[in-house]
């Protein structure tokens, strides 16, 4: 079964540690990472939250990114690719070596959050020994066996309440007008309406958090 693992790197161990400690109020987090045959790995990171031209004039001396283009700006984010080149052996042998799979990566002037998927518990272990061998600092924040849809995971729902969702647009309750109310949707799912309701709630909680936002709940929400 694949392990789902969450690190936490100080910013001055991976990329981009001088542009984000010159403008302190940006956030950095990573799209998708497409890794070239010479085992380079180039980045597409969106950044908001801060001083943009602060922050580009920096990362034009960071010594950890190249060849960056800006491909894309939207309200106050702009999308950018770029070549890691320093301070990302971490990063390349989980992801060329063992075949991890970067979920999300998050960086902020102090620290970069990590959630990666190994195949198994074996090329995590083998992950944290090249750690260990090499040096490499790292908190290492939660570790889970993926027992739900890749889905569920990435975007911080329970079992319950990617059922409930799934359920709710099955049964039309998201038509206009609904095919069903919450009451009829409670009673077809064995629930009581007041649970139903907090269901929605999480799952619309962590679902809008983990694709429109860059940054986790703030309270654990009732799995409900």
């Amino acid at each position: 079964m694949s392990i789902i693992a969450e690190f936490s790197v100080k910013s001055d161990d991976l990329a981009l540690n001088h542009a984000l400690t010159a403008a302190p109020q940006m956030v950095d987090e990573i799209e998708q990472v497409v890794a070239t045959m010479e085992d380079r790995l180039m980045p597409y990171f969106w950044v908001s939250g801060g001083n943009h031209a602060k922050f580009e004039e920096a990362f034009q001396d960071d010594e950890s990114v190249k060849n960056i283009v800006r491909i894309d700006e939207i309200e106050k984010a702009k999308l950018y690719r770029g070549e890691w080149t320093e301070n990302v052996e971490t990063i390349i042998y989980a992801y060329v070596e063992l075949g991890a799979t970067i979920l999300q990566a998050i960086g902020k002037a102090e620290e970069w959050e990590l959630r990666m998927r190994f195949d198994s518990q074996d090329a995590l272990s083998e992950f944290q020994e090249y750690c260990s061998e090499n040096g490499i600092s790292y908190e290492l924040n939660s570790i889970q066996e993926q027992e739900q849809p890749m889905a569920s995971a990435q975007y911080d729902l329970t079992p319950k309440q990617r059922e409930t969702l799934v359920t709710a647009l099955e049964a039309g309750y998201y038509e206009v007008p609904r095919a069903v109310t919450m009451r009829e949707l409670a009673d077809q799912m064995g629930v009581a309406q007041q649970t139903l309701s907090n269901r929605f709630r999480a799952a619309h909680n962590n679902l809008i958090t983990s694709t429109l936002t860059i940054s986790h709940p703030n309270e654990d929400e009732d799995e409900e």
